[in-house]
């Protein structure tokens, strides 16, 4: 996380901890980003580039995006635009909690996350602005955004089945829905049921199948477990290749770290991978994105961002920083992501995904999937 000067962490404290701000003091706290970024983010500071570019606006980032490359990004708008970007890193819950927290005081422009599950908490929050755009409406397939605009995907990763390579691929492992197969006792390893990533894969099931028939599923997942839920998709595909777990889910962009480096490269060898659902609903995918807040001060540069993050460029910085699918059609993914191979991704919406929810949480608990 960018850490930001201590007189810009005082201004952007909790809302209760602090005195109500005043249209003075909200210059104050513009002002100050403008120092983060100059301080601390570096692309906005062109005060040693060969090419001075002309400082005409800026646009402040709450984003849960912590990527080298992203750097590259508002480096590139601020020499096409004259538009400074500044920004603060933090989770994504947290960053929510205090838009919430500093109300219409807020310098806030955009909040940019992972997951159309965190996307809907900002909705849910009531701190998004509807954006009408034909840049986005035309570059951002209609299931990958709000239906009203309140947020758009600007990247994707699929979640998937991965095996014990050593072992061969178990018979009978197909769909998400054969995970629940008791010809898998005892196989399957996977992260809690408050992660996000399996959330959301819930959320995509009960749409397409319904409330009971997810139970089910989830009932059914728990009596296959090797043992009890732990750690991330990194330790998970770690379990899986050191045959300690036989089966697991995982997002793609975290196979792609390993099969993008080559110190462990050698790990991926020992993972299988199978992209489920592709003779039925497809691949479950899920996004990152990005929407703009109700009280952005900057709003025409936020949107002019957005835009921004759509061209093909963009899309390479944007998704490849992550290795994930460009959510573009036609920009390519890195040589990573491609080696997993393609796939028919689900075309369920991403909203729906997101208001379904609360519904996968009490499925979870009554599953007993700690």
């Amino acid at each position: 996380m960018t850490h930001a000067p201590h007189a810009l962490q005082t201004l952007l404290a909790p809302h209760a901890e602090r005195p109500r701000r005043t249209p003075r003091l909200l210059a104050a706290v513009v002002a100050a980003l403008g120092l983060l970024t100059a301080s601390a983010c570096a692309p906005g500071d062109t005060a040693a580039s060969e090419d001075p570019v002309e400082i005409t606006g800026e646009v402040n980032i709450y984003s849960s995006r912590h990527y080298d490359t992203d750097l590259a990004l508002y480096e590139d708008f601020t020499k096409a635009t004259g538009i400074r970007v500044n920004r603060i890193e933090a989770g994504a819950d947290a960053l929510i909690e205090r838009i919430v927290s500093e109300g219409e005081y807020s310098p806030a422009d955009l909040l940019i996350t992972v997951d159309a599950g965190r996307l809907w908490r900002a909705e849910k929050a009531g701190v998004l602005s509807p954006i009408a755009s034909d840049v986005l409406s035309e570059r951002i397939p209609e299931n990958l955004r709000h239906p009203d605009g309140l947020w758009f995907g600007l990247s994707t990763r699929a979640r998937v089945i991965i095996y014990n390579e050593a072992d061969g691929k178990p018979e009978g492992l197909e769909t998400y829905e054969d995970l629940a197969d008791p010809r898998h006792r005892a196989k399957i390893c996977m992260r809690s049921s408050s992660n996000i990533y399996n959330i959301s894969l819930l959320s995509s099931l009960i749409a397409h199948r319904g409330e009971d028939a997810a139970l089910d599923w989830a009932r059914g997942v728990v009596s296959n477990f090797r043992r009890a839920p732990e750690g991330n998709d990194t330790a998970n595909i770690e379990a899986v290749a050191n045959g300690e777990c036989g089966i697991s889910v995982v997002n793609t962009y975290y196979l792609a770290r390993y099969a993008g480096d080559e110190d462990t490269s050698g790990l991926i060898d020992k993972v299988g991978v199978v992209f489920p659902n592709q003779e039925t609903t497809g691949t479950h995918v899920n996004i990152s994105g990005a929407g703009l807040l109700k009280n952005a001060p900057n709003r025409d540069n936020a949107i002019r961002f957005l835009e921004y993050l759509t061209s093909d460029t963009a899309q390479g910085y944007f998704a490849n920083g992550n290795n994930e699918h460009p959510a573009v059609e036609g920009v390519a993914p890195t040589s990573a992501v491609a080696s997993l191979g393609e796939f028919r991704a689900d075309d369920l919406s991403t909203a729906t995904i997101g208001a379904n929810q609360a519904k996968a949480v009490a499925i979870y608990d009554a599953a007993g999937w700690n």
